[in-house]
């Protein structure tokens, strides 16, 4: 099990064993981060990871999770973008008894 160095933003330098780190991989882009718990502070750190770092990490034995972006991101969108004043008339509704009724109206079709 190979030893690796990382850095922790409040201890700094900290050693973990290749069990203590994991790679995520995003399919859709060149995107990857790794994380890890310091074992100083106990604080999950989350850094980027270019190709040559996740290279060297995955060589070394750690673990790597490989995820996609949300399919919604691919959606055409449809009316105007939710301003401030929606948010503020939704959040009144929700203090009304019959907000969920009210709102179920307001999406049949």
């Amino acid at each position: 099990m190979a030893l690796i160095r990382a850095t922790c933003s409040d201890c700094g330098d900290v050693e973990l064993r290749s069990r203590d780190l994991k790679v995520r991989r995003c399919r859709d882009s060149e995107a990857a981060t790794y994380l890890f718990r310091c074992p100083s502070c106990a604080m999950i750190e989350v850094r980027n990871a270019e190709a040559h770092v996740v290279d060297v990490l995955l060589a070394a034995g750690v673990h790597s999770t490989d995820w996609s972006l949300p399919a919604e991101l691919e959606e055409r969108q449809h009316g105007a973008p939710i301003t401030h004043d929606d948010v503020l008339d939704f959040h009144d509704l929700l203090t009304t008894s019959d907000w969920f009724a009210t709102l179920a109206s307001m999406t049949d079709r």
